[in-house]
């Protein structure tokens, strides 16, 4: 099971047997270089800890830990953790500020707890069944255990043609399930067929409107330059993905500003212009000093899709996957921590659809009809820069307002019913979108944009892209850290009122404004292009022979689950003018590279 995630941690491993329970782990050293070695106990045995992650407020709870009598082995994060569950049990998870996974085995109470960050950016996957309870950092170390039922999950499936992402507590496993962000799950060892999992944090938005913009932005940077100078403690060398965007952008600046060395950065570009950020990305690093490195993607990058595929050991159909793995192995040629700039758009409403349901949410219900309609299949639709991602909205209009974004798919439910072939057909019966319905009737706030951002800081951002960025970098052994992300600074975004996020068309109006004084207003003002891949260019010329050879030809493995001669109409049909064409298509394929890798294995 460790050697199927040594590239999580090549540095070190351990392994600790006591009766019928076992704990393995791979380490990645960060932290104490020579002392932290895993599983890791207290004075008298009877705690035992495997943890992923990092925990950047470790030394104030180290000291108040020494205050209260407590003795420290090793100068990690990992032992501050395991004597704060001594001191105050399930309760030390509101002490830590932080990205991890853990478990811990209480010898005296006869139970394990496993905890999942607030957030989720590091990933805790568990199998239960009426024999065993397993749980790993990712799903090759389950599956590499004796005797795993590795039913395909029907839900998972749909879920990963409706989104492109498996969300919520499923995996493609049926057995195989997810602890999800902000849980803490307990087993006890004495009713082994109890699990308890509870929420021990949530994404609360409550509006302060008693503060000025001004007493806001500096409050901004304040937080941001602290939660990033947090983020660069470490003791091997550390750098910063930069894209050009303004949250990259912002770390970038806050880690100058807390640094006396030129911070590494790296970038990854496009030779198509439409896609490519470098020449912000080096207006950046040449105001800041910063040792920049970059490189270009090219479409021969496609062979490392079955690399990736197995990285991810599901279905996962967000490309950017392979720029993120690129810019990760650059780092790591120079660095083994790299900060990002993620959590940013969802925390202060910089997506493009929140600016465009905006506008449509203010206008008559017959006007947005008419809008959306013209979004989906008319001029609109090749002007607004909304990506794939607005989809079907118009057949589901007739849903509450603030629920459209939850109906956003690849495939529509229409699609679906015609794309899933045999016993799979009856999928199209139930609907994934339910999943995001059910979260923003969970605590959902009644603003209109913050339920927007609360539905992707849910689903979106964890399912998606803190998955995509954990996989592609720690394939690399490259530790990717999150300021942003920080509960502390999430926690201010969710006082600032929503006017103040999104003010008309102008998006994280309010970041933007406190970090005018660091960047120029060509970073803050261009265009958002994000991270994503020239597909519908690849495909239409060097990727027209490999979707050929994969999807057009023979019998592909997925037409045991999709309508193999709808899959061949569609992309055959001429002028197809769908906005998310390329996005299908390549649902399409890391599906058939899923099955080619994990059928046969």
């Amino acid at each position: 099971m460790t050697d199927s995630i040594y590239h999580r941690g090549p540095d070190d491993e351990g392994f600790h047997i006591d009766g019928n329970v076992g704990l393995g782990f791979r380490r990645l050293s960060i932290i104490d270089l020579y002392a932290g070695h895993q599983p890791l106990f207290n004075e008298d045995n009877s705690l035992c800890i495997v943890f992923n992650g990092e925990i950047y407020n470790y030394q104030e709870q180290r000291n108040l830990l020494i205050q209260k009598g407590y003795k420290f082995k090793t100068a990690t994060d990992t032992e501050v953790i395991l004597l704060l569950y001594e001191e105050y049990g399930v309760d030390c998870l509101r002490f830590l500020r932080g990205m991890f996974a853990l478990v811990i085995f209480d010898k005296r109470e006869q139970r394990l707890f496993c905890a999942r960050d607030r957030f989720g950016i590091k990933p805790f996957y568990f199998y239960k069944d009426d024999e065993k309870f397993v749980f790993g950092s990712e799903i090759k170390a389950i599956i590499s255990c004796d005797k795993i039922d590795k039913t395909l999950s029907n839900n998972a499936l749909n879920s990963y043609f409706s989104f492109g992402y498996i969300p919520g507590d499923l995996s493609i496993y049926s057995k195989i399930n997810k602890l999800q962000a902000s849980q803490f799950l307990l087993l006890s060892l004495k009713e082994r067929t109890s699990i308890a999992i509870e929420n021990y944090w949530k994404i609360k938005f409550e509006p302060d409107f008693s503060r000025s913009e001004h007493q806001w932005k500096e409050e901004l940077v304040d937080c941001l330059s602290e939660t990033v100078k947090l983020h660069m403690i470490s003791d091997v060398p550390l750098g910063a993905f930069l894209s050009g965007g303004i949250d990259s952008s912002s770390v970038v600046a806050m880690m100058a500003r807390n640094s006396k060395l030129p911070v590494k950065t790296f970038s990854i570009g496009f030779k198509e212009q439409k896609f490519n950020e470098l020449s912000y990305a080096r207006e950046v690093a040449k105001k800041y000093n910063c040792e920049h490195h970059e490189q270009i993607v090219e479409p021969e990058s496609i062979n490392l899709l079955p690399k990736l595929v197995r990285a991810y050991d599901e279905p996962f159909a967000d490309s950017s996957a392979i720029p993120t793995y690129y810019v990760s192995k650059l780092a790591r040629e120079h660095v083994t921590v790299a900060l990002s700039g993620d959590g940013g758009d969802e925390l202060f409403a910089g997506y493009d659809i929140y600016s465009y349901f905006s506008r449509v949410y203010n206008f008559p219900f017959n006007l947005q009809n008419k809008l959306l309609n013209n979004l989906l299949w008319g001029n609109l639709s090749r002007v607004l820069p909304i990506r794939g991602r607005i989809k079907n909205t118009i057949y589901f209009l007739s849903k509450e307002r603030a629920k459209m974004h939850a109906y956003l798919n690849i495939w529509s439910p229409g699609e679906r019913s015609a794309l899933f072939a045999g016993e799979y057909q009856e999928l199209a019966g139930s609907s994934p979108e339910f999943h995001k319905l059910h979260l923003l009737e969970d605590g959902s706030p009644d603003d209109f944009i913050s339920s927007l951002q609360y539905l992707d800081l849910r689903s979106y951002m964890v399912d998606d892209i803190l998955t995509k960025v954990d996989r592609a970098s720690m394939l690399n052994s490259l530790e990717v850290r999150v300021p942003l992300l920080d509960h502390k600074f999430a926690e201010l975004s969710f006082r600032i009122p929503s006017k103040l996020k999104l003010r008309g068309i102008d998006k994280k109006h309010i970041l933007k404004s406190s970090m005018k004084p660091f960047l120029s207003d060509n970073i803050l003002n261009h265009q958002k292009q994000g991270f994503s891949m020239p597909l519908a260019i690849w495909f239409k010329d060097d990727l027209t022979s490999y979707l050929n050879d994969t999807l057009m030809l023979g019998k592909p493995r997925l037409s045991s689950y999709l309508d193999i001669e709808y899959v061949r109409s569609y992309m055959l049909k001429k002028g197809n003018s769908d906005g998310n064409r390329s996005e299908k298509i390549w649902s399409l394929l890391i599906f058939e590279e899923w099955l080619n890798l994990f059928e046969s294995s």
